[in-house]
């Protein structure tokens, strides 16, 4: 395409150079962090959990680990060969699935257990559905579901840390499964930032849960919308129901799933507005499940069911541009008039 100065000197309006004003489809703003980028620094952010899972429930938590990831990356490469797709593994979206799966089962769990998680994780919840950004729901939490639900025996044998000296192992054994039991005898605050004390391997160790956050907040992979939501839920309706509310904060699967896998990208809202409410809906559900329910824990059904309302959320919390507040009120105003005349 070319247009003529004076003298009927050519002007190539195709090149970048002399036409400031580009056309071109969506996405208009472009970033370097790639999906490898961001998983990578998920990775870096579970490290020092991944360090503490080790140190409280020695070499079966390593196998734990190493089965859940290699499962996952090897179904997810598995797929891709069969499907003739271009292969997704180097994204290591499939290895971060792998290691949250890990983080949420026990240190006792056979391993064959262990790939049939990896394989609902991997092919029934995200290939199934055309891969990552498009399943439903956390692929991990799905998982940990399943398992809980076809293995609930193997899903609730705990053992005690390994940092604890041989009688405090033999009581916690005999005594409670996790802090959250109803049978569990109390647990000092720095036994639970520690993790020293029985429960899956992620579970434990809030300290190093919350350090990978600050990690995840500088960077910055997630925002602080969804954990202090989902967190400050379930401490007011802790402090309002009369519980423990630093207790309540540290044990289970709390930290752990409001960091790291309630903020997901595919499965949580889009806005800022949208997040809060996704986290204040989990806080929500996960009081009700530890309150009144049946079950100790109610993390993963929490952050499940929230995730199924996620486009209702997104729909309902749209962003308004810039200017468009005005808009908004004249529509709101409208639609007032046009009730009365109704």
């Amino acid at each position: 395409m070319a247009l003529f100065k004076k003298h009927d000197e050519p002007v190539n309006l195709d090149n970048p150079a002399n036409n400031p004003l580009v056309l071109r489809p969506a996405p208009q703003i472009s970033s370097a962090v790639t999906t490898h980028i961001i998983m990578r620094d998920v990775l870096v952010a579970l490290a020092p959990a991944t360090v503490m899972s080790l140190v409280n429930f020695g070499w079966h938590a390593a196998l734990i680990i190493a089965t859940s990831i290699a499962s996952c990356v090897g179904f997810e490469y598995l797929w891709c060969r069969w499907r003739k797709t271009p292969q997704t593994i180097g994204d290591l979206s499939a290895a971060v699935t792998g290691l949250l799966l890990a983080f949420n089962v026990p240190s006792t769990l056979p391993l064959y257990m262990v790939v049939v998680g990896a394989f609902v994780a991997i092919i029934m919840t995200k290939e199934l559905f055309g891969g990552i950004g498009k399943n439903f729901a956390n692929p991990a939490i799905v998982g940990r579901i399943f398992l809980a639900v076809a293995f609930p025996v193997a899903m609730t044998s705990f053992v005690p840390s390994s940092m604890l000296m041989p009688e405090q192992a033999a009581f916690d054994l005999t005594s409670s499964a996790t802090p959250l039991a109803a049978s569990a005898q109390p647990h000092s605050y720095l036994r639970l930032m520690l993790g020293v004390h029985a429960g899956v391997l992620g579970e434990t160790s809030a300290a190093a849960l919350l350090l990978g956050m600050v990690f995840l907040l500088y960077r910055p992979v997630i925002t602080w919308h969804i954990p202090v939501a989902y967190m400050g839920t379930v401490a007011v309706l802790s402090l309002l129901a009369g519980k423990d509310v630093v207790a309540q904060l540290l044990s289970g699967g709390l930290v752990l799933g409001a960091i790291y896998m309630a903020t997901d990208y595919s499965t949580c809202p889009a806005t800022k507005r949208g997040k809060l409410v996704f986290g204040i809906g989990c806080g929500l559900i996960t009081c009700l499940i530890r309150f009144f329910g049946n079950l100790n824990e109610g993390v993963a059904y929490s952050i499940l069911f929230m995730n199924l309302l996620v486009p209702y959320i997104d729909q309902l919390t749209p962003n308004i541009p810039v200017g468009g507040e005005a808009v908004m009120a004249e529509r709101r105003r409208a639609k007032r008039g046009g009730k009365a005349h109704e």
